[in-house]
């Protein structure tokens, strides 16, 4: 493949998907979407994910217990763990569709126009694998900021603030969403046809029926030895 405008958005829409998919899985797996640290007891720190809360305590140990019950938990958290599991596969389908329709890989049977439709199906699934990403981010991190300034809880009780994993939430899902409009772009400069070879041309055939074609095209040259001096 010639290493052209186009080919080079795809290569890059190849990477950021990829990149995007593995931030958004590891943002689901951390317990690190919100953080909570005491002033009575400064050697502790609180820490909470989709999964189970954890407590970090000065000496480096770390006792995390999982939720034990889905209804149990707020309503962003719900939600985030519903998307955010479909922003993971979403991501990784996308990522497949667009490693197929690349046009770094040649695969027997695929046509250049199946390609190009592959591209702009897995630009769709990783827009919609970014929105899934962005949206419970955000939502946790908007009830993280109505909690933390809520007139109605005294000043004396600790507030959760915002916990690494959401910027990395937030980091994957621009990541997902440049891919994926990459990834349609890419189909709008992309032809049916496959690209011309390196130095640019095609070679052309004579056309027409063998009676009308030239001799020469039937007889090969003579060689040296029937040469007659």
């Amino acid at each position: 493949m010639a290493w052209n405008f186009n080919g080079k958005i795809q290569l890059g829409a190849l990477l950021l998907s990829l990149l995007g998919w593995i931030c958004s899985c590891v943002t689901t797996a951390v317990p690190l979407w919100k953080n909570l640290s005491l002033e009575l007891n400064e050697m502790e720190s609180w820490s909470m994910g989709l999964w189970g809360v954890c407590v970090i305590q000065e000496e480096g140990a770390v006792v995390c217990k999982t939720f034990e019950s889905f209804l149990a938990l707020p309503q962003e958290f719900r939600a985030s763990r519903i998307l955010m599991l479909a922003s993971n596969g979403l991501g990784f389908l996308g990522f497949l569709f667009s490693s197929l329709g690349s046009d770094c890989f040649q695969l027997q049977g695929v046509s250049w126009g199946l390609k190009k439709w592959l591209r702009f199906l897995a630009g769709v699934l990783v827009e919609v694998a970014a929105a899934s990403t962005l949206f419970p981010v955000s939502w946790v991190a908007y009830s993280t900021v109505q909690d933390f300034w809520d007139e109605h809880v005294p000043e004396i009780v600790p507030r959760w603030e915002f916990g690494e994993a959401l910027f990395l939430g937030w980091f994957a899902g621009v990541f997902l969403a440049v891919s994926g409009l990459l990834l349609i772009c890419s189909t709008w400069l992309a032809n049916d046809e496959p690209p011309l070879p390196p130095n640019g041309s095609l070679v052309t055939l004579p056309t027409g029926s063998p009676a009308e074609m030239p001799e020469r095209f039937f007889h090969p040259p003579p060689r040296h030895r029937d040469l007659v001096i």
